[in-house]
């Protein structure tokens, strides 16, 4: 399988999971071993950076095998997020940052001017950003313009579980911008919405609550895992072409006695 590549640095897998959510923090390991990601996305505001005395969920992550992407959950202004990004690295988490910038509380839908100057912010600080955007092809532009090193669009508002709910923006984004990833961010419930995300060309998907929230969430992680894979097999093989009428799967041309 290709790897995925951002900002010059290589990922065997393309799927990337959170780090929220789940019953333990030894269930979290387990399904990050399960679904086979090399990254995994940790919200800044809520791990303990300062206490060692006391159990964080850093201490379940491989650092030697797997890449923490800090993310700005909970940041509701520009401001706050570039805070929060520079924090990160003011500890040592990483350089990267997922970037989000909530604009509405109910359904945690991105503040695009927020976003766009938050990032434009930290990429002139030399930050690797990945912002988390709606499924605009304009926005994603101006983000890419900005300094952003891959673009992440929603499939559907987060932790809903919906699933890629509007084909035709996402086509859009993946016919149109090729100069950045680009990764399904938030929306995906199941295995099948991973494998249509991949289908349709994306170079990643991000998820959390889809594991986390599983009845099972090892056998959902590496559900997960495979769904990628297959999804990305298929794109790169290319579906054979729709038909409206049926074509026979044994020709007839040939057969003895036509």
């Amino acid at each position: 399988m290709d790897n995925l590549r951002i900002a010059g640095r290589e990922f065997r897998s393309r799927l990337i999971v959170g780090t929220g959510k789940y019953r333990s923090f030894p269930e979290m390991a387990r399904c990050h071993q399960a679904s086979g990601a090399d990254m995994v996305t940790v919200a800044v505001r809520r791990v303990n950076l300062t206490d060692k005395s006391k159990e964080s969920l850093l201490d379940y992550i491989d650092r030697s095998k797997i890449f923490i992407l800090p993310n700005t959950a909970a940041c509701y202004t520009a401001e706050e997020a570039i805070r929060t990004a520079r924090l990160a690295r003011e500890v040592g988490l990483s350089n990267w940052i997922k970037l989000e910038v909530i604009g509405d509380q109910t359904t945690l839908f991105p503040d695009n001017a927020g976003l766009l100057e938050a990032t434009r912010v930290l990429a002139q600080e030399g930050f690797v950003v990945l912002p988390y955007t709606n499924d605009d092809l304009v926005n994603a532009r101006r983000l890419i313009e900005a300094g952003a090193a891959a673009v992440m669009p929603l499939a559907a508002p987060i932790g809903s579980g919906m699933g890629v709910q509007n084909l035709t923006n996402l086509r859009i984004l993946r016919e149109m911008i090729t100069e950045v990833p680009l990764i399904v961010d938030a929306g995906v419930g199941t295995a099948s919405d991973a494998a249509v995300a991949m289908e349709l060309g994306f170079d990643g998907v991000l998820m959390n609550t889809a594991i986390a929230e599983a009845q099972d969430s090892e056998k959902m992680a590496l559900a997960m895992k495979l769904a990628v894979e297959s999804g990305r097999l298929a794109f790169l093989a290319g579906r054979m072409p729709r038909r409206l009428y049926a074509s026979a799967s044994s020709p007839l041309a040939g057969v003895v006695g036509r």
